[in-house]
């Protein structure tokens, strides 16, 4: 059966239901009907902490490794021991729902559900999202309209518009194109909602006066004497806090054991921090003994940023570590094409378990946390190169355990719950990549050097400006998110592996005030993901009675 067959298999429980088992009262929840609710997070008293499992991988590739599939599995496993188990994940993306990835629901028989609802529209979320900052790029435009007051220099407008599909035609556009006299032709461009400065404030907002806050300090532009122009400027962040007060709340819903999931903003770990929001993390934390967690594709981009980046504000860090491999992956990264995978080669597993052993380090040895493998088993996998896995794993004093979650749900996780449980009992001494107060430069060359093992880091002209810029704004303790392809530890997709000698290129960089962190982007890197040959959309479908098919 497909994923979506199988979730279909499966009679849901009402979301009252699963509230009740985790004794979440019904004051918390806003229902949106029966199976979905958003969770009123100023309800929770937070007076405890359950441990806290950050789920990782290895390079991506097209191979797939299944973070969240593992992630739900694991979740249902630990419940399945008895004890309480909460889910914390991203929302997906319409762009890549409808562009090439897919959907972010998990699969086979470890989804959370209903996954047509938290694939397409969730709630509303990214609308809101979407709207509030596009709300505020207006406000731009309007007051250049109205007479520029601010006296902003149209050249150096630096907030952009968003929007929630894959769209290439609207990364490069002209606004204000033959309008009147009064309007201001400028240049502008789109990033995808994800990768929006308003979806990071979202994420890592621990309230609703710190979200308004947040919007009130985002720079949108400079004037014409190089002073930053702010959204409290426009007087923009109170009617953007307005279409953002219930996507502020995390949304409810459930796995296909029937154990709880919230899921909530922050996907695109390659172009953005690429983690849920606090507000889900810490209201997981608040209601469970358990919360399993991921963050965006390998440990070099999600796993960095969820340390570097949201734990050092929340100031926690995981209590254990979940990489995840598949032997398709490692074969693909030990040079292997993608139609020779089914056959056995444990000399490319070997090969390709280099990038495996990368980011074990930099979890065990940079981060200095527990780490565990989760070796995701396919059917063509052989015992010879499972047992090769292990043994090499063993090698840098990790453990790897074998699951089978897509064809059991959290029975197929057990060994792995368990070896997780006393994972997070063990004690740990954990620190950053780097200090806050270290310079732009240094954050963003210990990060290169450290985790993607390059051997140096190049700016563009259009970089080094900015670095200007935020030294005069005495802005260099602001955080670092690097935005790269995730398909190879350098800046290179097509270096897969563990690339040898590589350097960083660093083609520009954004100001994100509102956000408070620095957003570096390296390579070929753009905010707005274009659709393939064949986008997924090509062969959706919806029948008479509103069925679904082919979005999965």
């Amino acid at each position: 059966m497909t994923d979506i067959e199988i979730a279909h298999s499966v009679k849901m429980k009402t979301i009252k239901e699963i509230a009740k088992k985790f004794q979440i009262k019904e004051s918390m929840l806003d229902y949106f009907g029966k199976y979905r609710a958003k969770l009123d997070y100023q309800k929770i008293h937070q007076t405890k902490r359950g441990k806290l499992i950050l789920v990782s991988a290895i390079t991506p590739t097209p191979a797939g490794e299944g973070k969240t599939t593992v992630s739900i599995g694991l979740s249902d496993a630990i419940n399945l021991r008895g004890k309480t188990s909460i889910l914390a994940l991203r929302e997906p993306s319409l762009g890549p729902v409808f562009g090439l990835k897919g959907g972010a629901t998990g699969g086979g028989y470890a989804q959370v559900i209903p996954i047509e609802d938290i694939n397409l529209h969730f709630n509303g979320d990214f609308h809101a999202i979407t709207t509030a900052n596009n709300l505020l790029s207006s406000l731009i435009d309007n007051h250049l309209y109205q007479g520029n007051a601010l006296n902003i220099d149209e050249n150096r407008i630096v907030f952009n518009r968003c929007l929630d599909l894959n769209d290439r035609a609207l990364r490069n556009i002209v606004v204000s194109n033959g309008g009147t006299k009064k309007e201001v032709l400028r240049k502008e461009k789109f990033n995808i909602t994800a990768a929006s400065e308003i979806m990071a404030i979202m994420c890592l907002s621990k309230d609703i006066h710190e979200l308004k806050e947040n919007l009130a300090d985002i720079t949108v532009a400079y004037d014409k004497e190089g002073k930053a122009v702010t959204a409290r400027d426009l007087n923009a962040h109170h009617a953007m806090a307005i279409l953002l007060k219930e996507a502020l709340k995390p949304n409810v819903v459930q796995t296909l054991a029937g154990n709880l999931a919230l899921i909530h903003c922050g996907p695109f770990a390659n172009i953005a921090h690429g983690c849920n929001s606090i507000i889900a993390t810490e209201s997981a934390m608040s209601l469970g003994e358990y919360t399993v967690t991921e963050a965006g594709f390998g440990a070099d981009l999600g796993a960095e940023k969820f340390l570097d980046l949201k734990c050092r504000k929340i100031n926690i860090m995981p209590n254990a570590v979940i990489i995840v491999a598949t032997g398709r992956a490692l074969k693909m990264h030990g040079g292997i094409p993608k139609e020779e995978l089914t056959i056995e080669n444990v000399e490319a597993i070997k090969k390709g378990a280099e990038n495996l052993i990368k980011h074990i380090k930099n979890m065990t040895t940079v981060f200095g946390l527990p780490t565990i493998v989760a070796i995701n088993k396919f059917s063509s996998d052989t015992n010879r190169e499972l047992e090769t896995i292990k043994e090499i794993v063993a090698t840098q004093k990790v453990k790897a355990v074998v699951v089978e979650v897509w064809s059991k749900g959290g029975e197929g996780a057990l060994e792995l719950a368990d070896e997780v449980i006393k994972l997070c009992e063990k004690e740990k001494k954990t620190q950053f990549v780097y200090d806050v107060t270290d310079s732009p430069e240094t954050k963003i060359m210990k990060i290169a050097t450290k985790i993607y093992g390059a051997k140096a880091v190049k700016y563009s002209e259009e970089a080094k400006e900015t670095l200007i810029e935020i030294e005069k704004r005495k802005l260099n303790e602001l955080p670092v998110v690097i935005a790269k392809t995730q398909y190879s530890l350098s800046d290179n997709p097509k270096l897969l592996g563990v690339p040898k000698e590589h350097e960083l290129t660093i083609k520009s960089i954004e100001i994100r005030t509102g956000a408070k962190m620095i957003v570096a982007i390296a390579g070929d890197m753009l905010l707005m993901p274009g659709l393939g040959k064949v986008p997924a959309a090509e062969n959706m479908r919806i029948d008479d009675k509103g069925n679904i098919s082919g979005l999965f």
